[in-house]
């Protein structure tokens, strides 16, 4: 019975990984409550009108919270139906549990190669940063999709002509995924050339 926890290995990466799982966690979720409960930057009607298609929003006021903090960046709410940058909108409840099931997955799945176990085995110090930002992101936006059937976004770019309002854990999934390519592309790529 005990067979599979032996098979857990702390390793450095291991730890890194799962340090940086618990900051983006920790960090999202702090600033979600900073945006929303001290900013009150979603006031009543501010999720019904972002979750309402564009016939229902043209009879509605939008109330959510906007705070313009310099010329290229701004505090600005957006309640996220779907995945990074609004793709795969689930409006629906099965969409919603899909989408927060898939979110925990992907995290346990993550978190089991960070303790080499399961197919994807961290063996390098860039698997176990990217891993751990994913993990950390996938769980942030998991834990607002159960609570609040969409994700808050609020970290506002337009200004440089970035379209997308976005938030950490997005932040730490997008930062992730950099490092995979960077450890699988060009890190990985040096060591097996240097074997040569």
């Amino acid at each position: 019975m005990l067979e599979p926890l032996r098979a857990i290995r702390m390793t450095a990466e291991a730890r890194l990984g799962l340090i940086l799982a618990g900051a983006v966690l920790v960090l999202d979720q702090l600033s979600k409550w900073w945006v929303l409960d001290r900013l009150a930057f979603s006031p009543p009607g501010c999720l019904e009108f972002q979750r309402a298609d564009a016939v229902a929003r043209a009879s509605m006021v939008n109330n959510c919270g906007h705070i313009e903090v310099s010329p290229f960046f701004d505090l600005t709410m957006v309640w996220n139906k779907g995945v990074s940058f609004g793709l795969l909108g689930a409006d629906g409840p099965l969409g919603r549990f899909l989408l927060v099931g898939f979110s925990v997955a992907v995290a346990l799945a993550l978190v089991a190669g960070l303790l080499s176990l399961g197919p994807f085995k961290v063996t390098r110090r860039w698997q176990a940063i990217a891993f751990g930002l994913i993990i950390g992101g996938a769980l942030g936006n998991a834990i607002d999709r159960a609570l609040y059937g969409a994700v808050a976004d609020f970290l506002n770019f337009s200004g440089l002509m970035f379209p997308w309002v976005f938030n950490i854990a997005d932040v730490g999934i997008n930062l992730g995924v950099a490092a995979i390519i960077l450890d699988v592309f060009i890190l990985d790529r040096d060591k097996r050339e240097t074997k040569m």
